[in-house]
C-alpha cells in the first residue's frame, strides 16, 4: 500500500483493581460548521484505549437514505471510509456495490498493521460536519455477502472484520493521500503480493487493477470546500489519564478563521507520507504522526517492558526527546513523557484517554507517533497536490 496504514495495538487493562480520577470529556476544543467532534472513550467493545471516534453519515448515492454511524475511528494514517457491517446495526443501509474494469463484483483487502480487513467496495455520498463527498467508493468490512477471504489478502495476517476485532464501527482514513493504493493497484493486480482489489464473479475473486477514482477515497479531497486537508485538535489531559476526553476534527487548512496554520512548524512528506524522527541518535527515515495508533512506537532497549502490556514500556515517569525533520528540512524539537503502562491502566482501569504510553515498534526505521502525541496540540494533515497557505500538500503540520 502508498499510503501508511493504521497501527493499533490495543492497551489490555487489568481486570482487578478499581478506577479513581475523572474526566468526562467537556465541550469540543473547536466549533463550527466545518467541525466534527472527537471522543475518546471505551468505543462500542468497551475497552478501547487512546482511540478518537467520530460520527460519520452515509447516504444511498443521490438519495435521503442516510444512516449515521457513530464511533468511528479517526485515522490520519490510512486513507479512506471503511465501515463494519456488523456496526451498521440489523438493518444496514444498502449501498449499491461498485464493479471493477471487468463489470464484476468489487471486493478489497486492506492492510493494517495489525491485520486486514476484508469485505465489498460500495458507493455512498459520506457527510463529515458541513463536507459532503458524493458517490465515492468506500469498504463494507465483513460484508456477508461477500465471497471468502482470498489466500493471499489473508496470508497469515489476523482478520478484523467485526466490531470487537477492529475495536470501532469503522474508520475514517484522511491521511494525506487522495486514495487507498494509488498508481500501484491502477497498473498491477495486488501490489505487494498481499492483496487489495478483486473482482469477484460467481467463480471466484480474481486480482484486479483499479483506476484511481474507482479506489477507496479520501472524503475530504471530495468535499466541496474545506478540502486540502483536516485538522486534529486535542486537550492537555492528566498525566494519569482520564475516564474520556472530547476533541474537534476541523476540516481545511486556512480556508477560515478556525483552521488557520498559525505559527505551525510545516513538515513536508516523502512519497510514502514520511518524514524523519532522530531518536537517540538515530535517524529513523520512515516515520509518521498517526491518530489510529493508541500510543508512541518506537524501539529502546533501555525502557523497561510491561508484564502485563506486552509490548509496552512501563518505566517510572520518564521525559524524552527527539527531533523530526520534514523533507523541506524544518526541524521540530519534541519532548515527550513515558509512564508504566501497567501502572497506568492498572490504577484505572476504566480510563480510556492516556497520555503517556510507548510500546515497541515493528518497523524498525520508524517512529509512529500516536494519539498521545495529538493531546495538547492541534495536528495539521495537508492533502497531496492541494493548496493551502503554506503551499501545496501533502505535509503535516503542528
Amino acid at each position: 500500500m502508498r499510503a501508511r496504514a493504521l497501527a493499533v495495538a490495543v492497551l489490555m487493562a487489568a481486570l482487578s483493581g478499581c478506577g479513581g480520577g475523572s474526566g468526562g470529556g467537556g465541550p469540543p476544543v473547536t466549533t463550527g460548521t466545518n467541525v466534527a467532534p472527537l471522543i475518546v472513550d471505551a468505543g462500542p467493545g468497551g475497552t478501547s484505549v487512546n482511540l478518537p471516534f467520530v460520527t460519520v453519515v452515509v447516504c444511498v448515492p443521490g438519495t435521503s437514505t442516510c444512516q449515521t454511524i457513530d464511533h468511528v475511528l479517526l485515522d490520519t494514517g490510512s486513507t479512506g471510509l471503511r465501515l463494519v457491517n456488523e456496526g451498521l446495526g440489523t438493518s444496514p443501509i444498502a449501498l449499491p456495490q461498485a464493479q471493477s474494469a471487468a463489470g464484476d463484483p468489487l471486493d478489497e483487502c486492506f492492510q493494517f498493521a495489525d491485520g486486514y480487513t476484508w469485505g465489498s467496495v460500495r458507493n455512498a455520498d459520506v457527510q463529515v460536519a458541513d463536507g459532503t463527498a458524493s458517490s465515492v467508493p468506500v469498504q463494507l468490512i465483513g460484508d456477508p455477502s461477500a465471497p471468502a477471504v482470498p489466500s493471499d489478502c489473508a496470508n497469515g495476517a489476523v482478520p478484523e472484520n467485526n466490531v470487537v476485532s477492529f475495536g470501532a464501527n469503522g474508520v475514517l482514513g484522511v491521511s494525506v493521500f487522495r486514495e487507498d493504493c494509488g498508481p500501484a493497484c491502477v497498473s498491477i493486480a495486488n501490489p505487494n503480493g498481499q492483496g487489495a482489489y478483486y473482482g469477484c464473479p460467481a467463480g471466484g475473486c480474481v486480482g484486479s487493477t483499479v483506476a484511481l477514482v474507482a479506489q477507496v477515497q479520501n472524503p475530504v479531497y471530495h468535499f466541496a470546500t474545506n478540502n486540502n486537508g483536516v485538522a486534529v485538535e486535542m486537550p492537555t489531559i492528566s498525566s494519569a489519564g482520564q475516564l474520556s476526553t472530547r476533541g474537534s476534527l476541523i476540516l481545511g487548512i486556512g480556508t477560515q478563521t478556525n483552521n488557520q496554520l498559525g505559527g505551525a512548524t510545516v513538515l513536508t512528506l516523502g512519497a510514502s507520507g514520511e518524514f524523519t524522527t532522530t531518536y537517540n541518535g538515530t535517524p529513523l527515515t520512515f516515520s509518521f504522526i498517526d491518530s489510529g495508533s493508541n500510543a508512541y512506537f518506537f524501539n529502546d532497549s533501555t525502557l523497561p517492558p510491561c508484564v502485563k502490556n506486552v509490548g509496552f514500556y512501563c518505566p517510572a515517569r520518564i521525559t524524552l526527546t527527539a527531533v523530526n525533520t520534514g523533507k523541506n528540512g524544518a526541524v521540530s524539537d519534541v519532548a515527550f513523557d513515558v509512564a508504566d503502562a501497567d501502572a497506568l491502566t492498572g490504577n484505572n482501569p476504566t480510563f480510556s484517554a492516556l497520555p503517556n504510553v510507548a510500546g515497541t515498534n515493528t518497523l524498525t526505521s520508524s517512529f509512529d507517533w500516536g494519539l498521545p502525541f495529538f493531546y495538547g496540540r492541534r495536528v495539521y494533515v495537508a492533502i497531496e497536490g492541494q493548496t493551502t497557505s503554506a503551499g501545496l500538500g501533502p505535509f503535516v503540520a503542528y
